[in-house]
């Protein structure tokens, strides 16, 4: 996570146990953390939940951490383990709570078309709709990395602290998954232009 980041003094006050320091921490880092949450699950009334437990988690196991000049990735893994963790509970759970949302979801979607400022703005939320349902058509695995390499900018070197592999391993990994996406894209192509032509 790029920005500012928390000064080391304020990493180890937190593990020795002093809560305001925590707090300050959870402060500092709570609005990239559910940004990346956000971009990893794709459900954001759930979002909040998942970030909840990815402080709980670092509440419990601050005392694990290495040292304070690797805390950002730490964080990083912490917030990705809880996104899978949510992704499976999910796969478990195939029943949806589409019905409990649905009228709520009819009314922010009316309030959103009403309330759309311009062409530009649209043009965007399609680009990223595209981009998510192309994302949703790979594996869990190959959406969050290259989620966290596309979307979230990390570079290699800081991909390589949260997935413990090295450098060739993930730039093979990153190859493939941009592959099985082109793949997915190739695709989606061909359906729209055979649902053209069948018209």
């Amino acid at each position: 996570m790029d920005g500012v980041h928390p000064a080391d003094s304020l990493v180890r006050r937190a593990r020795k146990g002093d809560d305001e320091a925590f707090n300050e921490l959870v402060q500092a880092y709570r609005k990239r953390i559910l940004g990346t949450i956000a971009r990893l699950i794709g459900r954001p009334e759930d979002v909040e939940d998942v970030a909840q437990e990815v402080f709980v988690r670092l509440y419990f196991s601050l005392q694990q951490l290495r040292s304070p000049d690797v805390f950002e990735p730490w964080l990083y893994r912490l917030t990705v383990n809880a996104a899978y963790d949510y992704l499976r509970r999910q796969r478990r759970r195939p029943e949806t709570r589409m019905a409990d949302l649905s009228d709520q979801q009819m009314l922010l979607a009316d309030a959103a078309e009403g309330t759309r400022i311009c062409d530009e703005q649209e043009r965007k939320g399609r680009l990223r709709d595209f981009v998510r349902s192309l994302l949703a058509e790979v594996s869990e695995e190959d959406r969050i990395l290259l989620t966290l390499k596309e979307i979230e900018g990390l570079s290699l070197k800081e991909l390589q602290q949260i997935y413990g592999a090295s450098e060739n391993a993930l730039k093979v990994r990153l190859f493939r998954a941009r592959r099985r996406v082109l793949r997915a894209y190739r695709r989606s192509q061909a359906a729209a232009h055979n649902q053209v032509g069948s018209r």
